[in-house]
C-alpha cells in the first residue's frame, strides 16, 4: 500500500473535509496518515486511518506557524511517504520543501482563498509574507483542489492554472432526521434555529443573528461550535437579556452536531461580503443543513445564492439589519418552511453528497495509487 501523509494545522476534530478526503484515499487503497496539532480542548479521535497530533509550544501567531512548519518539515523529511497532501497555505511550505528534497508527489487542497481572509487583509505585512510563499510555490504545483468555481477562477486569473473543484458536501445522510427539541433536552413548544460551524468568527453575521432574537418569540437560537467571536456573542446575550433565547453549545463530534441540526426548523449562514474570501465562500454548514432536511436562511453571496436558487431550499436576506433577519426567520417559522420545502431538500440532498463529489477526487488520486 502506498503511504500518503495528509497535513493540516487544526486539531483534526471537526475538519469534515479532511476526514472525508482521508476516507476516500483509504477506500482507494492508500495507507493514510493524517497529521495536525493538539490543543488543550481537543476532542478524542476515532478514525479508520492513522492520526497524529503534534504538541506545540505556541498556539497562534507567527511563532505558531514557524514552529508548526518546522516540525512538519522534519516529520515529512524523515517519514516514509509516497504522496504528500497539503491542506491550505499554512501547511504548504513544509510540504513543498519535503516534496522537492525527497522527490515525492505533492497535491494541494486550498479550502479557501487564504490570502483574502479578514485576518490577513487587515494585516497587510503578514498578508504579504503569505502571498510571497503562495506566489513562489503555487505555479510549480501540478494537482490543486479547491472548494468552488469562484475561488478556482480567482486562482486561474492569478496563476493561469486550472484547479479541480471538490465542494464541501457531506456524506449521504445516515442519521435519523426525526429528532425533536425534546430529544435534545429542549421544550418542544420552542422551535429551534441553528447556526453551526468551527469558524464562528467576526463578519459572519452571528452578532446580528443574536440581536434578531429580540424580535422572535417561541424559538431558541442554537449556536453550536467555536470561533473567535463566541465570547463577544455571550456578552451580547447577557447584556440584551437573551439568555432564555440563545443557547451556546461547544464543539461536539459531527454525528452529535447533526442531531441538533436535524431537530432544528432552519439553519443560518449569514457571512458578510466584507472580503474576497467571505464573498466566494461556500460553507460546510449550508450542505449540512440541506442534508439534515432543514431549510436555509442565507446571505446572497454568489456561491451560496447559486445553491439556494437552483434547489429552492431557503430564502436570502437583503441586509444584515437584525429586525430584517428576524422578519425572515419569523416568516419561515410561521409558514413551516421545513415541511414546505421537504421535497426540494430531499432532492438537493440526493445530489449534493460526498459520494457524488468524490468522483473528481478519485479520478485525480488514481494517478498516484
Amino acid at each position: 500500500m502506498k503511504r500518503v501523509i495528509v497535513s493540516v494545522t487544526n486539531d483534526l476534530s471537526t475538519d469534515q473535509r479532511v476526514d472525508k478526503v482521508c476516507c476516500t484515499l483509504l477506500s482507494m487503497g492508500f495507507n493514510v496518515y493524517l497529521t495536525g496539532r493538539a490543543l488543550p480542548g481537543s476532542l478524542p479521535l476515532n478514525r479508520n486511518y492513522h492520526t497524529y497530533r503534534m504538541k506545540l509550544l505556541f498556539h497562534k501567531g507567527p511563532f505558531f506557524y514557524a514552529e508548526y512548519n518546522f516540525r512538519l518539515f522534519i516529520l515529512l523529511l524523515f517519514s516514509k511517504a509516497d504522496l504528500l497532501v497539503s491542506n491550505d497555505l499554512d501547511t504548504l511550505l513544509a510540504n513543498y520543501l519535503a516534496h522537492k528534497l525527497k522527490s515525492v508527489p505533492l497535491v494541494y487542497d486550498s479550502h479557501e482563498y487564504y490570502t483574502g481572509t479578514p485576518e490577513l487583509v487587515n494585516r497587510p505585512f503578514v498578508q504579504k509574507i503569505w502571498k510571497r510563499i503562495e506566489r513562489f510555490i503555487f505555479p510549480r504545483l501540478k494537482d490543486i483542489f479547491t472548494v468552488n468555481e469562484s475561488i478556482a477562477e480567482l486562482y486561474f486569473q492569478e496563476y493561469g492554472k486550472s484547479l479541480h473543484i471538490v465542494r464541501n458536501v457531506p456524506r449521504k445522510a445516515l442519521l435519523d432526521n426525526s429528532y425533536t427539541p425534546a430529544d435534545l433536552g429542549f421544550d418542544n413548544s420552542k422551535k429551534l434555529i441553528i447556526l453551526q460551524g468551527a469558524g464562528i468568527n467576526v463578519q459572519r453575521g452571528a452578532e446580528e443573528a443574536v440581536l434578531a432574537m429580540q424580535f422572535i418569540e417561541n424559538a431558541l437560537l442554537l449556536i453550536v461550535g467555536g470561533g473567535d467571536i463566541i465570547d463577544t456573542l455571550k456578552a451580547t446575550v447577557v447584556n440584551s437579556n437573551l439568555s432564555n433565547k440563545v443557547i451556546f453549545i461547544p464543539r461536539i463530534p459531527y454525528n452529535e452536531l447533526m442531531k441538533y441540526t436535524a431537530a432544528s426548523e432552519l439553519g443560518l449562514t449569514l457571512d458578510k461580503d466584507t472580503n474576497i474570501n467571505y464573498r466566494f465562500s461556500l460553507p460546510n454548514k449550508l450542505f449540512d443543513y440541506i442534508n439534515a432536511g432543514i431549510p436555509v436562511l442565507a446571505s446572497p453571496l454568489p456561491e451560496i445564492k447559486k445553491i439556494i436558487d437552483c434547489y429552492e431550499v431557503g430564502l436570502l436576506i437583503e441586509n444584515h439589519n437584525p429586525q430584517h433577519i428576524a422578519s425572515k426567520i419569523q416568516h419561515m417559522l410561521e409558514n413551516d418552511y421545513k415541511l414546505k420545502l421537504f421535497n426540494n431538500l430531499k432532492r438537493a440532498a440526493a445530489e449534493l453528497n460526498w459520494e457524488n463529489e468524490e468522483k473528481t477526487l478519485k479520478l485525480v488520486y488514481s494517478k498516484y495509487v
